[in-house]
């Protein structure tokens, strides 16, 4: 699959000093690239008040919007949580795919999980972020071949077709596996208590 190149956006009021926003921009710079996005640009905003609408208000999102058209940018990363409707607002004027920071971070979890719980745990949580997002991200759908890509992963692939009844009948099924196994790591805790325990220590092979 083709990677995805995307600007990065920190925001951030008066009272932050400059190491604070040069740390934090890195430390979104490195999530991303470990998400296998190629950041093609880096946006610092300055805010007094969070606008309810945007977040960094309609005039800043049309100029981040021009810089995407400029870079061929098709993905925003926002070092914030957006609500659903903030994101909704800013896909709309912007164009491109939106994605906060626990949007990011969760494709992270999914693209690194390796248990059969890990995934359990990764999926469950991406499915109730995704809910209240749920229209949002068929406008996703939309913009990826095939359903793919940052954001999508995982659950992404096979769960955003379904609606949300199907999708909060899902999120009952894996809590239940999840309940499973937790009663089987303290079934196996009761019975390592009932063992005899020893320890050889010293040189190898003593």
């Amino acid at each position: 699959m083709k990677q995805e190149k995307a600007i990065i956006v920190g925001v951030y009021s008066r009272f932050n000093t400059e190491l604070e926003i040069e740390e934090n921009m890195k430390e979104l710079l490195q999530l991303s690239n470990t998400s296998g996005l190629e950041v093609s640009e880096q946006v610092v905003h300055e805010t007094r008040n969070i606008d309810s609408g945007f977040y960094i208000g309609k005039g800043k999102a049309e100029k981040i919007s021009k810089i995407a058209s400029l870079n061929g940018a098709n993905c925003i990363i926002f070092d914030v949580d957006l609500s659903p409707s903030q994101a909704r607002n800013l896909e709309k004027v912007i164009n491109k795919k939106i994605i906060d920071r626990t949007g990011l971070i969760l494709d992270i979890f999914a693209k690194n999980a390796r248990t059969n719980e890990a995934k359990t745990q990764v999926e469950l949580a991406q499915l109730k972020y995704m809910l209240p997002r749920l229209t949002r991200y068929w406008t996703h759908l939309s913009r990826q071949e095939g359903g793919t890509g940052i954001g999508l992963r995982g659950p992404g692939e096979t769960q955003l077709e379904v609606d949300r009844r199907n999708i909060s009948k899902r999120i009952k099924k894996l809590s239940d596996t999840l309940e499973k196994f937790e009663k089987r790591r303290l079934t196996r805790g009761k019975k390592r208590k009932e063992l005899f325990k020893a320890a050889l220590i010293g040189y190898t092979n003593t």
